[in-house]
């Protein structure tokens, strides 16, 4: 079984990160995205899904409105890096609609195997350590992700945005906790 590159930087984001998670459940914030329950893996390969707990892969998976990013991690090969069981993931999931925000013909390039190491960075720059509830937000928080990079959160009566995206929902899995956005969240240019 391989280990993508993603499990060690992951890793390393959780030894320095140096945010302040908060625990508890994590609210749902009013969202017009659906979001059903995961479908059970066919044949499960850790210990998370194995005892029946929704990872968040698993929370992608079982929604109508994640299928181009379930499609993307698959194409990426970062499906088993989020469904690792050990995880404390904080995911940014675009929903279908906020990838056709992109410029026409942007999400079928990154698709290309050729392309597969642009679409790993635009992947990973939606997954940080820890775990960081909507609660735990405040204006001008960062939290590093696992291409390197930071995202910045805005908060401003009572709404959450990460970078250019809105927080629209917010669902708590075994590894992690999924905030459902409306933009991609792209990573900064260099």
């Amino acid at each position: 079984m391989k280990k993508p590159l993603v499990i060690l930087a992951l890793a390393a984001l959780a030894a320095c990160n140096d945010e302040a998670a908060s625990s508890g459940t994590p609210p749902v914030v009013s969202s017009s995205v659906s979001v059903a329950a995961p479908a059970a893996p066919a044949a499960p390969k850790d210990t998370a899904r194995s005892s029946g707990m929704t990872t968040v892969v698993d929370v992608a998976v079982g929604s109508p409105d994640h299928t181009t990013l379930v499609a993307a991690l698959k194409a990426g090969d970062l499906v088993e890096s989020l469904a690792s069981p050990g995880g404390v993931y904080t995911v940014f999931a675009p929903t279908n609609a906020a990838f056709a925000k992109l410029p026409p013909g942007t999400v079928e390039d990154l698709m290309k195997p050729e392309k597969k190491e642009a679409l790993r960075k635009v992947l990973m720059h939606h997954a940080g350590v820890p775990i960081v509830q909507i609660a735990g937000m405040h204006d001008g928080q960062t939290l590093s992700m696992a291409d390197g990079t930071r995202v910045t959160f805005h908060v401003k009566d009572g709404k959450v945005m990460v970078d250019n995206a809105n927080i629209v929902a917010t669902i708590p899995a075994a590894n992690g906790v999924v905030h459902v956005v409306d933009a991609v969240i792209l990573p900064p240019s260099n």
